[in-house]
C-alpha cells in the first residue's frame, strides 16, 4: 500500500508532520481527518526523491494587488457558475505572474486529487496569509465561497493601500535615519582617531581627559577593532532568530513580546483582534456553527496567544459555558469589546456585531499607525542629534578645558 508523507494541523493548532499509508490521496487525507487532522500537505513519499510530480518552491511573494485580482476573478468565475477546476486552469493560463501560474496549476492539481481548496492553498504559506486561507475554509464550511473570495480580495485591498500609505511616509524618516548612522559611524571611526594623537598629550600633561571624551574614545577604538565582527555577529543572530521563530515555540514567545512592544504592541494586538472578529461574524452570519467557526477563525489571527485563547473556548462551551466568559478570562480581548460580545450574545446579534468590532478595530488601527509615522521623524532627528552632539562635546570639551587652563 503506498505511503503518504503529510503536515497537518491539529485542533490545538499544532503543525504534524508523519507518515500514513492509504489506497489513494484522497484516503489519506480521510484518514487524517479522522484523526481530527487538518492536513496542509500530503503527497507521496516518493515525491521527495524524484518522483514524478514535482513542486514548485516559491521563495517570494506575490504583489498583493495580483492576489486580490485573482481572488476577485476567481469569485466572479464561480459566480457565473464556471467549475472549481475549470477557473483554476482560465486562472493559471492567464496570470500576469509566471510565479503564480505555477502555484495555481499546483493547486489545481491538488484540488482535483481530492484536496480541499484551502488545503492547497495552505500548502503554499510563503503565497497566501493565513488569514486568506482561514476565509476560504470559512467560505467552503459556510457555503459561501465566491462571498468570502471577494472579502480576500477587498481585504488586501485595503491592506495593500495602508501599507504603501505607511511606506510613503516612512521614506523621509527612513532616509534620514540611514544617512544619520552612516554620517555618526564616518565620525566615530574616521574623524574622532584623528584627534588621538590631541588626547594623548592632554593626558600627558596630566590634565586628563572629560568622561564624555573617554566614552566616545571607547567607542570608536572597539568599533575600528571589531566592528566588522559586531557586523556578522548581527547578521548570524537575526538568521538564528528567524529560524527559531519559524518553530511553534519561538512563534509564540515572539508573539508574546509582540504585544507588550509599547505603542506598537496595541497595534498588534487590535489588528489580531479584528482579524478574529471579522472572520467569527462573517462564519456565524453564513450558518456555521460556532464551534466550527471558533476553530477556524482561530488560525485566522497571526496570534499564537490569542488562537490558543480561542482553542480553550471551544472546550468550555462545549461543556456549555459562553462564548464571553473564556474569552474574557483569557485577558486578551479589550474589556469594551468583551461588553459587546456578552450583550450580542444574549441579543443573538453576535454575528452582525463581532463584524462592527472588525470595522471599528481597522479604523482605530489606522488612526494610531498615522500617528506613529507622524511622531517617527521627530523622534528621529533627536536621536540622529543626540548622537552628533555627543561626539562634537566629545572632542572640543577638551579644547575647551586646555583653553581655560591656559588663560
Amino acid at each position: 500500500m503506498p505511503e503518504f508523507a503529510y503536515t497537518a494541523r491539529s485542533a490545538q493548532g499544532q503543525d504534524e508532520n508523519g507518515v500514513i499509508s492509504a489506497a489513494s490521496k484522497r484516503e489519506a487525507i480521510a484518514l487524517l481527518a479522522e484523526r481530527a487532522l487538518f492536513p496542509l500537505q500530503v503527497r507521496t513519499t516518493g515525491q521527495e526523491n524524484g518522483g514524478t510530480k514535482v513542486r514548485f518552491a516559491l521563495r517570494r511573494g506575490v504583489k498583493t494587488e495580483v492576489l486580490a485580482d485573482t481572488f476577485t476573478q476567481l469569485s466572479d468565475l464561480l459566480a457565473n457558475g464556471v467549475s472549481l477546476l475549470e477557473s483554476l486552469d482560465i486562472l493559471a493560463a492567464q496570470s500576469v505572474d509566471a510565479r503564480l501560474g505555477v502555484i495555481l496549476t499546483q493547486i489545481r492539481g491538488d484540488v482535483a486529487d481530492g484536496v480541499s481548496l484551502d488545503a492547497a492553498l495552505a500548502t503554499h504559506h510563503a503565497v497566501f496569509p493565513d488569514l486568506t486561507v482561514s476565509m476560504v475554509r470559512a467560505g467552503l464550511e459556510g457555503a459561501f465561497l465566491e462571498e468570502a473570495l471577494g472579502r480576500i480580495a477587498s481585504f488586501l485591498r485595503k491592506q495593500e493601500a495602508l501599507r504603501m500609505k505607511v511606506i510613503g511616509s516612512m521614506t523621509y524618516p527612513a532616509i534620514l535615519g540611514i544617512v544619520g548612522v552612516n554620517v555618526t559611524i564616518f565620525l566615530v571611526v574616521v574623524i574622532v582617531p584623528s584627534f588621538q594623537g590631541f588626547f594623548d598629550r592632554l593626558e600627558r600633561t596630566g590634565s586628563g581627559l572629560p568622561l564624555i571624551t573617554v566614552l566616545l574614545l571607547a567607542t570608536s577604538h572597539f568599533l575600528v577593532r571589531y566592528g566588522v565582527f559586531v557586523l556578522v555577529a548581527l547578521a548570524a543572530l537575526a538568521v538564528v532568530a528567524r529560524k527559531w521563530m519559524a518553530t511553534p515555540r519561538g512563534r509564540a514567545v515572539a508573539d508574546k513580546w509582540k504585544l507588550k512592544l509599547p505603542v506598537v504592541g496595541d497595534v498588534f494586538h487590535d489588528a489580531a483582534v479584528s482579524r478574529f472578529c471579522r472572520v467569527l461574524g462573517t462564519l456565524l452570519r453564513n450558518g456555521v456553527p460556532l464551534l466550527s467557526s471558533l476553530r477556524i477563525s482561530s488560525e485566522s489571527t497571526g496570534n499564537r496567544l490569542l488562537a490558543d485563547a480561542i482553542m480553550q473556548s471551544v472546550e468550555t462551551i462545549s461543556s456549555g459555558d459562553s462564548l464571553s466568559r473564556p474569552l474574557a478570562a483569557s485577558g486578551l480581548i479589550p474589556p469594551p469589546v468583551m461588553a459587546m460580545i456578552s450583550v450580542a450574545e444574549q441579543a443573538n446579534t453576535l454575528d452582525d456585531v463581532l463584524v462592527r468590532i472588525a470595522d471599528r478595530a481597522d479604523e482605530k488601527i489606522e488612526r494610531k499607525l498615522d500617528v506613529m509615522v507622524r511622531l517617527i521623524e521627530p523622534i528621529m532627528l533627536l536621536i540622529i542629534g543626540s548622537m552628533v552632539l555627543f561626539i562634537i562635546l566629545g572632542i572640543l570639551l577638551p579644547v575647551f578645558d586646555l583653553n581655560s587652563a591656559i588663560g
